[in-house]
């Protein structure tokens, strides 16, 4: 088998080329008059709604219901506009309408913005009388200044084609409120405003204790509060979550045939995975790799059985390999650090969130945490739960990972497709289901997808299923000389932490580049369609070796970088020719951990990596060369049109892991080479927010080459790469494994 290889190389940045034209139309469309009375209507019903409301913030909220599912380009720039402030920053929240085709953009304005929209919008319809009485087309558009003479006009040339550009895109407007079911202790995020959550609790006369305040603008409230601001100010209310969750109870039966007394050695230098569950049971075989602390947990409240969970876990990541020999990851061992963070089947989401955050500033030297709480509700449509969004917060800023069990679906519920529960909506995280032995879903999976789109879970593992056969379950050790057979996506996740620890720890990946691996790993040859909604991208190999070798026929390689402007990248991949023909297929896997506002609902993640991968061919009109992509991927291809759904659908677009591939069968022939012998990878950055959120942002990509011939050309990439100032670095196993224990060796100096 050959060995995975690491490049490194320079990347070229860009800046992006600013080309925006006028306000334009698509193509054969006209707008009536009759639209823009429609809007008109619809924002007096707003003033009249604002007019007779308490005030408690400054602005006003209203929310543009758009035709589609429309790209930052395609929203309102000029409706509700009174400032020099672009309107995409005044959006609040995002969210689809209930059959998924189109976007509802909420926006909080001044209020003065609806006085002169309604001026506006009255001035446009005059000319459209005027002017145009059955309606203005796109090629009206391109000869305007010939019909008006807006020399003479009330309204600016640009704010009318905008006018009409906004009419067209927008289906209507109006005020949501919230319509939820008020029920118990409840974790709420209202919409952003001026003002933060502790005055405008104060001017509803709600009193909070600043222990149940999470951020800026979201709080613990108890079924009074929420009625009384559901009833004073419900258009306050952006997104809530019952606070409670419940853990479905684990079925387990005692193993027939355990290996008691179990031996393991001590502990060395190994590396140390993070666990945060319940409490560790210190009395079993193990212990001695394991540190373990309660947060917040009075001693005298915990119960024997509360310990069996995360103890089960921490015993996979521990010496997993030796309670499951056909599940032998060959890994070996790892250390942990447990964090009991609750006891019982429920527990608050809230108290868990807060003492996360306190456990990860604690424990820097931690890369990889095991997360396998997980809430018994599913996660909403709309908004991404506030433990996913807090854990995808807290990795852009600590530079660590979290894989987090898929949940399962409890036993007393009679529901097969049932959504995953919080915090496996983060999209930062590694999110692990489960299959049988013979990796089909388990019977207990609960599905994605996230916010209708991101893919989760990422991966799947085994995780023990119904059986007859031993082989059929997982084996944990939850109590002295006590081996259980079990079940569960609780049981998967620790199996992914400890391929994660070993590729970051002893192999030296970012974690970019390992999750990745992982996700690469998944992803085969063949084209046949997975339910991704329940496995992902797929199962993740049992050995290491299946994720850092490849077959004789091809070869596997890691590039990563830095964003530092619109475009990094580098066309000097030297991909191997044979009589002129390239003959490979490809594919490529990339990981990143973006910025992500939850405030923005459906709209989440703040940037975007677009991962371009093929052969160069010199395009005559810019005189630059064109990647031609391995996926034909047409975004930001001149003449070439693309609409947001199928962008995100197709294209992954504002997913941060991204999976590119060619097929693979007995009809591929070798391709050609166009002008230029190399190869190009590009990856372009689109920021929704702040043109900043994506600056020195890092990426990690894992790319393939299959030989269709089945010939081996690992030796010809390794020279050429070198000869275009690639420095190519191979992953041997062994070498690395020696290497991390010299360099984890404690030197005693002698007096």
């Amino acid at each position: 088998m050959n060995n995975i290889l690491k490049l490194k190389g320079s990347f070229t940045q860009k800046s992006h080329p600013n080309t925006f034209g006028p306000p334009t139309l698509p193509k054969r469309t006209i707008v009536k008059i009759e639209k823009i009375d429609k809007l008109l209507n619809d924002i007096r019903k707003i003033d009249l709604y604002w007019k007779n409301k308490p005030k408690y913030v400054d602005g006003i909220f209203f929310s543009a219901h758009y035709k589609d599912i429309v790209p930052k380009t395609r929203r309102i720039v000029a409706f509700f506009k009174c400032d020099s402030v672009d309107m995409n920053k005044k959006i609040v929240g995002a969210k689809f309408s209930p059959d998924k085709k189109q976007h509802i953009i909420t926006y909080y304005v001044a209020k003065e913005a609806i006085k002169k929209t309604i001026e506006e919008v009255n001035i446009v319809k005059e000319l459209l009388l005027k002017k145009f009485p059955n309606g203005i087309s796109d090629t009206d558009f391109e000869k305007i200044d010939k019909i008006i003479d807006f020399s003479n006009c009330k309204i600016k040339k640009t704010k009318f084609l905008q006018l009409i550009v906004d009419a067209n895109n927008v289906e209507k407007f109006n005020v949501e409120e919230n319509t939820k079911i008020i029920q118990d202790e409840t974790i709420v995020s209202i919409y952003e405003t001026e003002k933060n959550i502790t005055e405008l609790m104060n001017a509803l006369e709600i009193e909070i204790d600043k222990r149940n305040i999470l951020s800026n603008n979201t709080v613990l409230l108890d079924k009074t509060d929420l009625e009384k601001l559901n009833k004073c100010a419900s258009y306050l209310i952006a997104m809530s979550v019952i606070d409670i969750s419940k853990m479905p109870i684990e079925e387990k039966k005692e193993n027939d045939k355990p290996i008691l007394n179990r031996f393991i050695k001590s502990p060395g230098n190994e590396p140390t995975i993070g666990v945060i569950d319940k409490p560790f049971r210190n009395s079993v075989y193990f212990s001695e790799w394991v540190e373990s602390q309660n947060i917040d947990i009075p001693e005298e409240l915990i119960v024997d059985e509360d310990y069996n969970h995360g103890t089960g876990v921490t015993s996979i990541i521990v010496d997993g390999q030796n309670l499951n020999p056909l599940h032998n990851d060959g890994c070996g061992n790892f250390k942990v650090r447990h964090f009991g963070v609750a006891i019982g089947n429920k527990f608050s989401s809230f108290r868990v969130i807060q003492a996360i955050e306190k456990i990860i500033e604690a424990n820097r030297d931690i890369k990889v945490w095991n997360l396998s709480l997980g809430a018994d509700k599913e996660i909403d449509q709309n908004f991404i739960s506030p433990e996913a969004a807090f854990l995808d917060e807290l990795q852009t800023k600590y530079d660590v990972i979290f894989v987090i069990a898929g949940t399962n679906i409890p036993k007393e519920v009679n529901k097969k497709n049932m959504k995953i529960g919080a915090p496996a909506d983060s999209i930062n995280s590694l999110v692990v289901n489960a299959v049988d032995k013979n990796d089909n879903v388990a019977s207990y999976s609960r599905e994605g997808e996230v916010l209708s789109f991101y893919i989760k879970p990422d991966v799947s593992y085994f995780g023990g299923d119904n059986g007859t056969e031993m082989d059929c379950y997982m084996n944990i050790c939850d109590n002295v000389n006590v081996e259980h057979l079990t079940k569960g996506t609780s049981y998967s996740a620790p199996w992914i932490a400890r391929k994660l620890a070993y590729l970051i720890h002893i192999l030296g990946f970012s974690r970019e580049e390992a999750k990745a691996l992982i996700v690469d790993s998944c992803e085969d040859w063949s084209n046949k369609s997975k339910n991704s909604k329940l496995i992902g991208h797929g199962v993740v190999p049992t050995h290491i070796d299946k994720i850092v070798k490849t077959n004789n026929d091809e070869i596997k390689f890691v590039i990563s970088g830095v964003s530092e402007k619109y475009d990094t990248y580098n066309y000097q991949l030297p991909i191997p020719l044979d009589k002129e023909k390239y003959p490979f297929v490809a594919k490529a896997t990339m990981c990143y951990f973006p910025k992500c506002t939850r405030s923005q609902g459906v709209d989440y993640t703040n940037t975007e990596f677009e991962l371009k991968l093929g052969r160069l061919k010199f395009n005559k009109k810019s005189n630059e060369y064109d990647i031609i992509g391995i996926n034909n991927d047409i975004q930001d291809i001149e003449g070439s049109f693309t609409n947001e759904e199928e962008a995100r659908s197709e294209f992954r677009k504002w997913d941060n892991t991204k999976c590119i591939k060619e097929k693979f069968n007995s009809r591929v022939r070798d391709k050609k080479m166009y002008d230029n012998p190399l190869w190009g990878i590009s990856i372009k950055t689109k920021n929704r927010i702040n043109s900043e959120d994506g600056k020195n942002l890092r990426f990690g990509v894992v790319i393939t080459l299959k030989e269709i011939h089945g010939k081996n050309r690992i030796d010809e990439f390794i020279h050429q790469c070198s000869f275009h100032k690639w420095f190519v670095e191979e992953v041997d196993i062994k070498n690395k494994f020696d290497i991390y224990n010299v360099a984890e060796e404690e030197i005693i100096f002698e007096d």
